[in-house]
């Protein structure tokens, strides 16, 4: 594990919220590419494509779909994954939550606002990872941006649709600051990214990212949701979730459990 995260990279997480890892997922890259050309040539139930005032390019998310393309699934069982989830969060057991894609194409004029996804999610946990896979070259202009440290704050803030209304009206949580008005007196991390780098970060941390305004680069990127030995499940009553997990029968403040969610390190 010392080949591919240090000590630095554990402080820089449990610290900002967020840190890069280069090259851990190189091995990977073919793989993962494949896998997300046929998510996007085949979106599952939960694909969306958005575009932007301007037109131009889509932008393109999916989520749990590794049970019917095989590379995700190679990935999740078969990569260090697992191994580097736990060592960053300081964790016995790795679960896996959901896998999400992510593809900004060429010339997408569509941001991806300030967030949280803690709140968007059935799950509580204190040991929540993301791995973030870029598949593309990115550079700093173009790359996913944090609020070093805002995980840390206990603050909530309401989820929003991508047109910016609230996912759930009445919700009693806080709204996002302007983060872009004020930008100097945050602490807005980011980095240029290769194919094979990941970006890991908490589900509490704020983050968002730019347009796609390369006129030939697409950006892909595949992320892997991972959680501790600590999560339970989190029944949201009237209350729209992403993902939805509308077959999963667990009730609020189970332990997080059953097929769609394997134990991948550690005792089940």
């Amino acid at each position: 594990m010392t080949a591919l995260i240090d000590a630095q990279a554990i402080a820089d997480f449990q610290t900002n919220g967020a840190t890069v890892l280069r090259g851990v997922f190189a091995d990977w890259v073919d793989v993962l590419r494949e896998a997300v050309d046929f998510n996007v040539a085949n979106p599952g139930p939960d694909g969306r494509f958005y575009t932007g005032e301007n037109g131009g390019g889509r932008f393109m998310t999916d989520y749990c779909n590794w049970t019917r393309i095989p590379g995700y699934r190679d990935f999740i069982f078969n990569s260090n994954a697992a191994e580097i989830g736990a060592a960053l969060m300081d964790a016995g057991r790795v679960q896996l939550f959901h896998e999400h894609v992510l593809v900004k194409e060429a010339a997408t004029d569509v941001t991806t606002p300030w967030h949280q996804d803690a709140p968007y999610y059935s799950v509580q946990a204190e040991k929540t990872l993301s791995l973030w896979i870029p598949l593309d070259e990115i550079p700093r202009e173009r790359t996913l941006e944090f609020i070093g440290g805002s995980h840390l704050t206990g603050a909530e803030y309401q989820p929003q649709r991508f047109n910016g209304q609230a996912l759930n009206e009445g919700d009693g949580l806080l709204v996002l600051p302007d983060y872009d008005s004020h930008r100097a007196a945050h602490n807005i991390m980011g980095w240029a990214v290769s194919p094979g780098d990941a970006v890991a970060f908490d589900f509490r941390v704020v983050h968002g990212a730019p347009a796609n305004d390369s006129p030939s680069t697409q950006r892909r990127a595949f992320s892997l949701r991972l959680v501790g030995e600590d999560a339970t499940f989190v029944r949201h009553q009237d209350k729209v979730t992403s993902p939805p997990f509308p077959g999963v029968s667990l009730q609020h403040g189970d332990a997080l459990s059953g097929p769609e969610f394997p134990v991948l390190l550690g005792a089940p």
